[in-house]
């Protein structure tokens, strides 16, 4: 089944093939014979009830500073002319973001646009996870200083983190003489309109953050994420360093959980993040990576079961 795919992401130049899962999922489709094009989120147009974008058509390869190459532009209609769209874009989940949702959830019916669009809306990362609370350390969520006080005193250490936030970034601890906690939540009020998020600290993070992926509701992998040296955050793109893990009971308990609602909302491409073994703390949806590190570890292929997921749904529409 050859399928023309349309990936929305960030410019190629800009990207580390060595670690980028959109780029792993673009060598697997191009191996499996369908044609690429590439386009930026901010070229969507939409009239007349068509949805469409000036795309070039893309060829990929394992070559750093050589790894890609377009052909001419062209007007892709993307509800007519492509069987899937890749919404591969990193966060921030802004309003940007969430316009791109809406103008391609008006061409899903006849396109496969993954993941689900109204989905991706519908289930911010650190938002949709409250859902599962019974899996999450204590949480608030709030704009509140003296919210965050009475927490702060009741758990001792936090972290703080933008509700919105992607990458690690942004995330500090505060200890428990709360030293800095006021300017701190000024801050973020400051810099963000919605609330924010605190959470218990977790030492165990020391030991690693646990990025899982699910493909179509069933797990596909796992890398344990570790901080580096004077740091609390594990993201690879903050210096977190990878390495071979297995699941733990609780996490296998997790995603026993996660998948069938994640298979029903049409996300087949989720990652969550578990620390310590038990506690969820996000469901990655918008943009999830790790599967380059995964495979690596694992002598698996998971940009192929993603694409097999993609393969069976498109084929399921007729």
């Amino acid at each position: 089944m050859a399928l023309i795919v349309a990936v929305q992401m960030d410019p190629l130049d800009a990207i580390n093939i060595a670690g980028d899962s959109t780029f792993a999922l673009m060598l697997s489709a191009q191996a499996r014979g369908h044609k690429l094009f590439h386009y930026a989120p901010e070229a969507l147009n939409y009239a007349d009830g068509r949805v469409w974008t000036t795309a070039h058509p893309v060829t990929v390869q394992r070559v750093a500073g050589n790894h890609f190459s377009f052909g001419d532009p062209v007007k892709l209609d993307l509800g007519d002319e492509a069987d899937v769209v890749l919404m591969r874009q990193d966060p921030p989940f802004d309003l940007g973001y969430i316009t791109a949702t809406h103008l391609l959830e008006r061409i899903a019916d006849k396109t496969l646009v993954v993941n689900d669009p109204a989905s991706v809306r519908n289930a911010p990362e650190k938002v949709w996870v409250l859902d599962f609370a019974r899996f999450m350390p204590p949480t608030l969520v709030t704009r509140s200083l003296d919210e965050a006080r009475a927490f702060l005193a009741k758990h001792g250490e936090i972290v703080v983190k933008p509700l919105h936030g992607n990458g690690g970034k942004a995330i500090f601890k505060i200890g428990r003489d709360g030293a800095n906690l006021s300017s701190l939540i000024e801050l973020f009020n400051t810099a963000y309109r919605e609330p924010h998020m605190i959470q218990v600290f977790l030492p165990d993070v020391a030991k690693g953050d646990k990025r899982i992926v699910l493909v179509d509701g069933e797990v596909a992998g796992a890398v344990n994420r570790v901080p580096g040296e004077g740091e609390i955050r594990s993201n690879l793109a903050v210096g977190g360093v990878a390495a071979k893990t297995e699941l733990t009971a609780r996490e296998a308990e997790i995603c026993a959980a996660l998948g069938p609602e994640l298979k029903a909302r049409g996300l087949i491409f989720v990652g969550i993040d578990v620390i310590g073994g038990e506690w969820l703390t996000e469901i990655n949806v918008t943009s999830p990576t790790g599967i380059v590190a995964i495979d690596k570890f694992n002598d698996t292929d998971t940009a192929g079961m993603i694409w097999d997921a993609i393969e069976a749904r498109v084929a399921a529409r007729g």
